[in-house]
């Protein structure tokens, strides 16, 4: 920095990145706050007003600030320069946040050092990955009496584990409970997994699939609050896909002909695993949705925008417990590739890939019709999908509470369509 930038930083004042100090005297508190929001520039030996009153600039001072830093928590990276009689403290955004002093967690909020609330740390702590709801001990469960014995045998067939196995052994071993005193603690994955109702611990898991009439979704068919173990969901959930899904039929000469469905039904199977891994499970009156439109499906999941996310680049993973479980019974991909994995699929089916588009809280999926499905339809659909769809209706009137598993029954129709 010369004296000319100098000059123009002390005309502007104080700012969200810049600090004016005339002494050491709670320097932590902006050296941890500038770490914890976006980096920025501390001038030591200038006055609130920007004018400069100077410091004696030596290895001395410089030394005292840096065991400053270094008593902070993580230690934020800091730059020392100066000009003439003034010190600058450059302090880097830190990779490790939040960062602690002695007196407490700081951000910058406009030019001011704000101290965080319990309440504002709790939350800042969340959001930058530290705090994860999977790995939280849910205290109102109770093992055994909350157990269910037969999603977790279930579980275990999915996932080619051994049954002679100690119980407990393998609940450790999944990382879904914790041993205290002689008693088995559950985590909150543990309890999406394994509760006999995980709802009526996390309401908020809870996934709504809709059928619409109409383009607008304004006309509702049906509507669904899907229950269940997070992996009894997705499968419910591809079951009402299933059900309103077309099929068309290729004829190759064979003696059997090749069924086309609608939309690539494994991509959004991935894409309906994706939205719960990675949903944001903190924020509580958020459902995941997907909505059945005549010529789109949307899926919409509750998130929370990782910072410098890049669609395609960024590999993360929301809830590593959850995602380690899906992934044990090859539901989904443990690394992250997941939209990958979509692509392909819709490569194979020729199908478009599905629009994705997203905000800090909400990321969409829009599956498009199959053109493969589009090019066949028009002659190949079979009349007996109308009927169908009345004789739905039908049994629902008769039973408006009906599972999406004895509706396939009554229907005669099956999870592979």
């Amino acid at each position: 920095m010369d004296k000319e930038e100098l000059k123009l930083i002390l005309q502007e004042g104080e700012g969200y990145k810049i600090e004016f100090k005339e002494s050491l005297s709670n320097i932590d508190k902006d050296i941890v706050a500038f770490a914890n929001s976006s980096g920025g520039k501390i001038f030591v030996g200038v006055t609130d007003k920007g004018e400069i009153n100077g410091i004696k600039v030596n290895n001395k001072i410089k030394t005292k600030i840096q065991d400053i830093a270094n008593n902070c928590r993580p230690v934020p990276e800091i730059l020392l320069e100066s000009l003439g009689n003034v010190l600058i403290v450059n302090v880097r955004e830190g990779t490790d946040k939040p960062y602690e002093c002695s007196s407490g967690f700081y951000k910058r909020i406009g030019p001011i050092s704000q101290k965080l609330k319990s309440d504002e740390i709790i939350d800042f702590f969340k959001s930058e990955g530290k705090i994860r709801f999977d790995e939280l001990i849910n205290d109102k469960f109770n093992y055994p009496k909350d157990f269910d014995k037969e999603k977790f045998e279930r579980f275990l067939e999915l996932a080619g584990l051994s049954k002679t196995s100690p119980r407990e052994r393998i609940l450790l071993s999944l990382n879904v409970a914790e041993k205290q005193e002689g008693r088995l603690y559950f985590n909150n994955a543990g309890v999406l997994f394994f509760a006999k109702e995980p709802q009526r611990f996390i309401p908020w898991s809870v996934y709504t699939v809709v059928l619409f009439k109409n383009k607008e979704g304004t006309d509702v068919i049906d509507r669904k609050e899907i229950t269940g173990s997070l992996f009894e969901i997705v499968e419910q959930v591809m079951d009402f896909v299933r059900l309103y899904t077309k099929v068309a039929y290729r004829f190759t000469g064979k003696p059997r002909r090749e069924n086309v469905y609608e939309y690539p039904l494994e991509a959004i199977r991935e894409a309906v695993i994706n939205s719960v891994m990675h949903k944001y499970y903190f924020e509580h009156g958020h459902s995941n949705i997907l909505r059945f439109f005549p010529d789109k499906i949307r899926i919409e999941n509750y998130w929370q925008k990782p910072k410098n996310f890049v669609l395609g680049k960024t590999v993360f993973r929301r809830n590593h417990i959850i995602a380690d479980l899906f992934a044990r019974i090859h539901f989904g991909e443990k690394l992250g590739t997941g939209f990958e994995r979509i692509r392909e699929i819709c490569n194979k089916e020729k199908a478009s890939f599905p629009k994705i588009e997203f905000n800090e809280h909400y990321f969409y999926v829009s599956f498009k019709q199959s053109r493969e499905y589009l090019k066949l339809a028009k002659g190949t659909v079979e009349k007996t999908v109308e009927k169908t769809v009345e004789k739905i209706l039908r049994v629902m009137k008769e039973n408006p509470k009906i599972t999406i598993m004895e509706l396939t029954k009554r229907t005669g129709l099956t999870r592979r369509g």
